[in-house]
């Protein structure tokens, strides 16, 4: 008997991928994703519909799949479209979750409530009265609500800021964040005071990082790993949107040559990581040329919208045109941080690691005391 577009489908799937862990399987299989899912969702640009066609609706409900509930905070626009709320994979809440070393009794936090749906997988696992979630925006904290309610749980779901954490519920033995961070707020790390904080993080340039902090004496202090995808916390949200609305005054660059070829800074993620972490407040957009040439740019466009840079690869060749624009020199800036990376014999991402206390955040390499430049 055939399981797809059924609960089980989901169950057989992380099963057959050996990514169900057992202590999570019993919230996998009780907990149906169906009733944290809207009607109509959008999945690889594609919308759908459970009045149109139930059955391939369904059938991405239970696959292993992320699936965009929200753009643009709800507004209509006929613009660009940023997904700003979602069900994540599976398979990825699964990784944040063995990441969180949750067990019986813990008290957890959720920064992000969504859908509802990983608040309830906790909520079956801890009980209602250990988990508490947060979501900013009122329209999908109060469709959470009514998820949660619909699907049997009762979670504490507080509509607000989740960069404050949630003072009202606080101490937590973990805390669990499901949008990607630039900062880590202290105000996480004094509500978690003798625990664990798993969040993604980074910047617009890279942003496919677990950081996983240790608390201790008022100090967090982890590692990075994984390579997730998630929407951003909008207060920290960086730039997006078309290169258009980034880019002007092309008369007024700037141009020079750089021996540093782009495709290592727009493959190698260890150096994208190693930019990112140095350079702030910048995001990237590759653009292939149309004419078969195999040759493409790299444009960095500040999130203020005041600077540009771009570099243009060209196949065979040792040098690239850079061209640059604004008060900041962003080439210039991803330069300096790529070549102290390839000084440092070009490190991967697993030996550095992030420090946050009443100061703020540092990132470092191999022990706390070596500080990356930035920081």
């Amino acid at each position: 008997m055939t399981t797809v577009g059924t609960p089980k489908r989901l169950v057989e799937i992380l099963t057959n991928r050996g990514e169900l862990m057992p202590e999570w399987a019993g919230a996998v299989e009780s907990v149906d994703r169906a009733l944290f899912i809207p009607e109509s969702y959008e999945y690889n640009g594609r919308t759908l519909s459970k009045s149109a066609d139930e059955d391939r609706w369904k059938h991405f409900v239970y696959a292993n799949v992320p699936l965009t509930t929200q753009v643009n905070d709800g507004n209509e626009s006929d613009g660009y479209q940023l997904p700003t709320s979602s069900s994540s994979m599976p398979t990825i809440m699964l990784e944040m979750l063995s990441l969180l070393d949750v067990h019986d009794g813990h008290r957890t936090a959720e920064i992000g409530s969504g859908t509802g749906y990983n608040a309830a997988w906790l909520s079956h696992r801890l009980g209602d009265d250990k988990v508490a979630t947060i979501e900013l925006d009122p329209a999908v904290s109060q469709q959470a609500r009514q998820n949660l309610k619909d699907a049997g749980f009762s979670p504490l779901v507080v509509c607000g800021d989740g960069l404050a954490g949630i003072p009202e519920a606080a101490p937590f033995d973990r805390l669990i964040c499901t949008c990607a961070m630039r900062e880590i707020p202290y105000a996480w790390v004094e509500q978690v005071p003798e625990g664990k904080i798993v969040a993604p993080w980074g910047n617009g340039f890279f942003s496919a990082s677990f950081v996983t902090l240790d608390v201790a004496d008022g100090v967090a202090t982890g590692r990075f790993s994984g390579y997730p995808a998630f929407m951003w916390a909008r207060q920290q949200r960086p730039g997006f949107g078309y290169l258009s609305d980034y880019l002007h005054h092309r008369d007024e660059s700037t141009e020079t040559w750089t021996t540093v070829d782009p495709t290592v800074l727009h493959q190698d993620p260890d150096a994208k990581f190693a930019v990112a972490a140095q350079v702030p407040g910048m995001w990237s957009i590759h653009s292939d040329a149309d004419d078969g040439s195999a040759e493409w740019t790299l444009w960095l466009l500040s999130d203020d919208r005041l600077s540009w840079a771009s570099v243009d690869y060209v196949p065979g060749k040792e040098q690239f045109v850079v061209e640059q624009y604004g008060p900041r020199r962003l080439w210039d800036e991803t330069e300096s941080a790529y070549q102290w990376w390839d000084d440092e014999g070009r490190p991967d991402r697993e030996r550095f690691g992030l420090t946050v206390d009443r100061q703020g955040q540092r990132v470092w390499l191999d022990t706390p005391e070596r500080v990356i430049p930035g920081f």
